[in-house]
């Protein structure tokens, strides 16, 4: 529990618009959950997809119950994103950030649940294609997919909305 907590925590946060107690409350029961099914754990995949797949799900799920998700991310979140692909973009580190990402944050806002999920995990949680696909139950192919359509629905806002950043 003691090395996940931390990070389960800020991932949920992440998903979704919860408070800091229900936040606790969802991974309490991740943690009940992943203890209830240790049996069924694949030991073919890594603990931490594993972890991960349960976290969303049960996430997800409360969220539905709760009708909280946002659809939006933090401040600071789409500031770790924008950081991740601005370097993907080849942009260079003399940007205005403060002006240029409230604009960005409304277009990281645009972007479907399906690619903020995918953007959240490869550049938020760090995951590779494997553990995405683990975690969100796709084929790594539909991953890289996912994130490639992200970055270029992205790159389409940035153009739709006349946002233009320096190389």
């Amino acid at each position: 529990m003691k090395r996940y907590e931390r990070k389960l925590f800020a991932y949920i946060m992440r998903l979704g618009k919860v408070t800091t107690e229900e936040a606790e409350d969802i991974l309490q029961e991740v943690f009940i959950k992943t203890y209830q099914n240790l049996n069924s754990f694949d030991p073919d995949l890594k603990f931490s997809s594993w972890i991960y797949r349960i976290t969303y799900n049960h996430s997800i799920s409360s969220f539905r119950k709760r009708k909280s998700r946002p659809q939006t991310l933090s401040s600071e979140d789409s500031e770790k994103v924008f950081e991740c692909l601005k370097s993907e973009l080849d942009i260079q580190d003399d940007l205005h950030r403060k002006f240029e990402n409230k604009k960005l944050k409304k277009i990281l806002d645009k972007l479907e649940k399906k690619y903020r999920d995918v953007l959240i995990l490869k550049f938020l949680e760090d995951k590779n294609y494997k553990e995405i696909s683990d975690i969100l139950r796709k084929p790594m192919g539909t991953v890289a997919t996912l994130i490639n359509r992200a970055k270029s629905k992205f790159r389409k806002l940035l153009l739709k909305n006349n946002i233009k950043l320096s190389n």
